[in-house]
């Protein structure tokens, strides 16, 4: 029995509006390829963004203030039970490696040469692999000429 291929979700699907160019539209972008970039179903992926947003935690910020217990219940609230524990020590490392290293994304991408340079500060996080990098730089292009 064949399985439906799923339907690529993009930024705009979520209401993240990429071309305002604005860093919270960035990193709820980046959230989202997070959660998308663990084997889950992308119905509980998005349900499970939507829980981040209806939470507030749409900074890195603010995730890392929330701390794992609360990251936790969050995921949970999404259906995000198999992978709760460690994506809420994912999210936290990344935020928290974020925010000391680059401050933002919109500074990570400055300092890449390029997009092999950019795919490279991207893998640093920990838990960041190809296939979240590729979900995150696909929809990126338009306004990152160097994520092309």
């Amino acid at each position: 029995m064949k399985t439906k291929p799923h339907k690529k979700i993009y930024a705009k699907d979520l209401n993240i509006d990429l071309l305002s160019g604005k860093e919270s539209e960035i990193f709820k972008w980046f959230l989202v390829c997070l959660l998308f970039g663990k084997p889950i179903q992308q119905e509980v992926a998005q349900r499970t963004y939507f829980e981040f947003v209806e939470q507030k935690l749409v900074t890195p910020q603010k995730i890392t203030n929330a701390g794992w217990d609360k990251l936790v219940q969050v995921l949970d609230a999404g259906h995000y039970v198999r992978f709760d524990f460690s994506t809420a020590d994912k999210l936290l490392d990344v935020c928290k490696m974020l925010l000391e290293k680059y401050g933002t994304l919109a500074k990570l991408y400055k300092v890449s040469e390029n997009k092999q340079e950019l795919i490279n500060h991207l893998q640093e996080f920990k838990g960041v692999g190809p296939k979240t990098v590729e979900i995150f730089l696909r929809d990126m292009h338009t306004i990152w000429p160097k994520a092309k």
